[in-house]
């Protein structure tokens, strides 16, 4: 038995049991357009049209960049005339959100590295036709969970080609990296996460109550060996470990800070009504690890804990840390349900009032099963997972249209299908309902959610991130090809094990593991990202 799979100790309450998955108006769009405005950012409300052209310079820092071939600080010079790289994308609107660079180019390809980006013809042994396609750095997941060998394909298949388990895997690093490290189980997803605290506190037997000093302590250690062995950051839920005390909190987000590492957090609360318990109560809590330690912090899926019904109020008080210096961000899944087990504290009486829904706003996934009383108190001595639809659309597009809020799914599939849609559609559905269909926002914007800016998010102590995220010579070649005219996502509550559309090719260090309908199961190039410890 794996250590991923290994049944949790006495104790322990770990995430993946309580969450096998785990969400505007005229007004709200004027809100956050004005808080960005003021900070004198670019503003994140959709670009004209005419800025989605090829070849248009493209807004994503704040400032124009002029196009150009970008190219990484100490990247090899373009190979010389002649040069027959060993692949070629050819002809397709190549986009990287870094540098803006936005134009219908080739991009050439020695072994994992691209080594050219020109507007000339291009050589190569081999060829990929990208006429009238996006060619985009691969997607950059943060917050999903182990790459077992059945949803790492849809992962694929979304356009992933990093998988970050920044919520925290169930796991010490050392095993983890040990078990995906192995040639029989590489994924073909890069993968690392961070250090969970509900898994390790059932790893270590903290019991569910507040941890003693020397329990702390023995925390922290494992903590800092967490680091040494490789994972890139330290995960919290407090909603779903209600025990967890600031002591313990603080003593292992300094750790953290001690290594730059940052320090995620499911909040402790997911109401916008109950006072005290409440979406600025949780936010508050966050702020001040932030304040005392000096950490840097990040919100998980800030639409279904931390900003449901509050969004406009929630990113003001963020923005405003922000500007104050805080280092905070946050990311969000593009769906108005989210989705855990009925066993949770999330389903804690006046779950009703809390979230403002009833027993017919819950289903089944896999089933589209809708709940009554009598059905709920069944499912819930079964501890069945659940999609609770409590999350306004408004909130996601209001997410969305904050420049400062990344993409990351919360979810990989697992063999039975029992999970949200966002484990097999999350990007694609930003691309094609909210990029083409709603026009919430340009497609340079989204990408940039789904790889820049999760790559800056966490690059500080992992030298691999700083060539991930990106479409420049020099960069690794994670690339994701797409149609921007049918991207989007297939899977639903009833049947979430369905492959997104429109991903016509899927590259991982230059090579083709996704060609059109076309797996290759054979293409296991996932390494393992893992930190610097200082």
């Amino acid at each position: 038995m794996t250590p991923a799979d290994a049944a949790d100790p006495p104790g322990s309450i770990s995430r993946r049991k309580l969450l096998l998955g785990a969400g505007f108006g005229l007004a709200n769009v004027a809100i956050i357009a004005k808080l960005v405005a003021d900070k004198g950012q670019a503003s994140s409300s959709p670009a004209p049209a005419a800025a989605l052209a090829p070849g248009s310079k493209v807004q994503v820092r704040g400032e124009r960049v002029a196009p150009g071939p970008p190219a990484l600080d100490g990247a090899a010079p373009t190979p010389p005339a002649g040069h027959v790289f060993d692949r070629v994308i050819s002809g397709g609107r190549v986009i990287d959100p870094d540098s803006g660079y936005d134009a219908v180019a080739n991009v050439g390809i020695d072994g994992g590295v691209v080594t050219a980006i020109s507007t000339d013809p291009l050589p190569g042994t081999a060829t990929v036709d990208a006429t009238n396609l996006v060619v985009a750095p691969g997607f950059i997941d943060l917050l999903s969970y182990e790459p077992n060998d059945y949803g790492s394909w849809f992962k694929i298949g979304d356009g992933v080609t990093t998988n970050l388990g920044m919520h925290g895997l169930n796991a010490p690093a050392k095993d983890f990296f040990a078990l995906y490290g192995h040639e029989s189980q590489r994924p073909p997803v890069h993968y690392g996460g961070a250090f969970d605290d509900s898994f390790m506190r059932g790893y270590l037997k903290v019991k569910t109550e507040a941890a003693s000093p020397k329990q702390i302590d023995t925390m922290v250690q494992q903590v800092e060996q967490s680091f040494a062995d490789g994972y890139i950051g330290v995960s919290f839920e407090p909603e779903y470990t209600p025990w967890v005390t600031d002591a313990e909190i603080n003593a292992m987000a300094s750790a953290a800070k001690a290594h730059e590492m940052p320090v995620m957090f499911h909040v402790r609360y997911s109401s916008p009504d109950v006072a005290g318990q409440d979406n600025a109560t949780a936010i508050a809590e966050v702020l001040q690890v932030a304040k005392a330690t000096g950490a840097s912090v990040h919100i998980d899926h800030i639409t279904s804990t931390g900003g449901t019904h509050t969004m406009p109020q929630s990113i003001a008080t963020l923005e405003q840390a922000r500007a104050d210096g805080i280092d905070v961000t946050a990311c969000m899944y593009p769906y108005d349900f989210w989705a855990t087990t009925l066993a949770s504290p999330r389903f804690a009486d006046g779950w009703q009032e809390r979230y403002r829904i009833s027993y017919g706003d819950l289903a089944v996934p896999g089933t589209g099963e809708r709940l009554t009383e009598a059905s709920f108190r069944k499912y819930k001595a079964q501890n069945k997972l659940v999609a609770a639809y409590a999350i306004p659309d408004e909130d996601v597009v209001t997410g969305l249209q904050t420049d400062w809020i990344m993409i990351g799914s919360d979810a990989i599939l697992e063999t039975g299908d029992n999970n949200h849609p966002r484990s097999t559609g999350c990007f694609t559905r930003v691309l094609g309902h909210y990029v083409r269909e709603q026009g919430v926002l340009d497609l340079p914007q989204a990408l940039a959610k789904m790889t820049i800016l999760p790559a800056r998010r966490l690059e500080k102590r992992v030298p691999m991130l700083t060539r991930k995220g990106r479409l420049q010579m020099g960069a690794d070649a994670d690339i994701t090809v797409f149609d921007p005219a049918t991207v989007s996502d297939m899977s639903t509550v009833d049947d979430p094990a369905q492959m997104a559309r429109g991903v016509a090719y899927v590259l991982v260090m230059g090579q083709l593991v996704k060609d059109g309908d076309t797996l290759d199961k054979q293409a296991r190039h996932g390494d393992a990202i893992k930190g610097e410890v200082v």
